[in-house]
């Protein structure tokens, strides 16, 4: 089965400021597909070229078999969309808002099962000017939804939702899903990726620098080794900095009463080793598991945002 999201070698500028570089990827029927990077990467310039709502420069794009860039009415009934920063007229109210959008569609989804699962319930006669930002961008989630999609495209799904809001979001990002819609999720949050994404392509600077499940990318990257361990008290200053020099580290740093070790694979025994030579028997030692998070720092040398919580 062909996928129903292709992308090769997709470029994009806006004058002299090059947004995307040279991006390829392929999302299989039925999958969450997520795509991570810092700000400034790409991400939305990628999905509003998918979307045929910016026009590239290079590159090949089909979605459900068609090129967006040639033929974005054909496109669009089958796919709906959550942009960034969508915005509806000020004294739109929320169920006329998603009636209105229903209407565009020959089989919509139920507009108020949609206020319902996203919490709109009490706010259903209220004018968009009046909701709060978090209450507007799951108002955005759901005029994404209406239109029974084939794919859905959600740009930063849960930014400004309290943690609760969050968690039920993903459930039902999660059972429409199993409904049978393809879903492409921009998101900076690492522990979104891994909840919902099946497999996710991080973008830095235009480009795909990583591809894969969240799982395979943190195996992928087991060769190093972190541990934290709690020296005797009175142990020696040197003793640490003596660790430094083992081929099996790499870095040696205080977090507090601990020490965090990285390095090789074997980085555990050197340094268990070394210390029993000198007569060293840490107190605690604990080993830290690689998550999504520090694969993203080793692929693009930065920290994912932090976007404040919306009420």
């Amino acid at each position: 089965m062909s996928p129903v999201i292709e992308v090769t070698n997709l470029r994009k500028s806006y004058g002299a400021n090059v947004a995307v570089t040279d991006v390829s990827f392929a999302v299989e029927r039925g999958e969450i597909f997520g795509i991570l990077g810092p700000n400034g990467a790409g991400k939305s310039t990628v999905v509003e070229c998918l979307a045929g709502l910016r026009q590239a420069d290079g590159g090949a794009l089909r979605v459900l078999g068609v090129d967006p860039q040639h033929d974005p009415g054909a496109v669009r009934p089958r796919l709906g969309i959550q942009l960034q920063e969508a915005r509806l007229p000020p004294r739109l109210r929320v169920r006329e808002a998603l009636e209105l959008y229903a209407s565009f569609y020959a089989d919509p989804a139920d507009p108020m099962e949609l206020v319902r699962m996203l919490g709109l319930t009490e706010k259903q006669d209220t004018a968009f000017k009046d909701l709060s930002g978090g209450q507007q961008q799951r108002l955005s989630i759901a005029l994404a939804l209406v239109g029974n999609p084939e794919v859905a495209v959600l740009d930063e799904l849960t930014t400004g939702l309290d943690p609760q809001a969050r968690r039920d979001t993903w459930e039902l990002i999660e059972r429409v899903r199993d409904s049978g819609v393809t879903i492409v999720l921009v998101t900076h949050f690492m522990d979104e990726a891994e909840r919902l994404a099946d497999r996710v392509a991080i973008i830095d600077r235009g480009r795909v620098v990583a591809e894969g499940s969240p799982a395979a990318l943190v195996s992928g990257t087991e060769r190093r080794r972190t541990f934290r361990m709690r020296l005797p008290a009175g142990t020696p200053a040197d003793v640490a900095a003596g660790l430094t020099r083992l081929p099996d580290v790499d870095t040696v740093v205080g977090v507090g009463e601990e020490l965090e070790v990285t390095g090789g694979a074997r980085v555990l025994p050197a340094t268990i080793l070394a210390l029993a030579e000198g007569d060293v028997v840490p107190d605690e030692i604990r080993t830290l598991s690689r998550s999504l998070e520090d694969v993203f720092v080793d692929v693009t040398g930065a920290r994912p945002d932090t976007t404040e919580v919306l009420p």
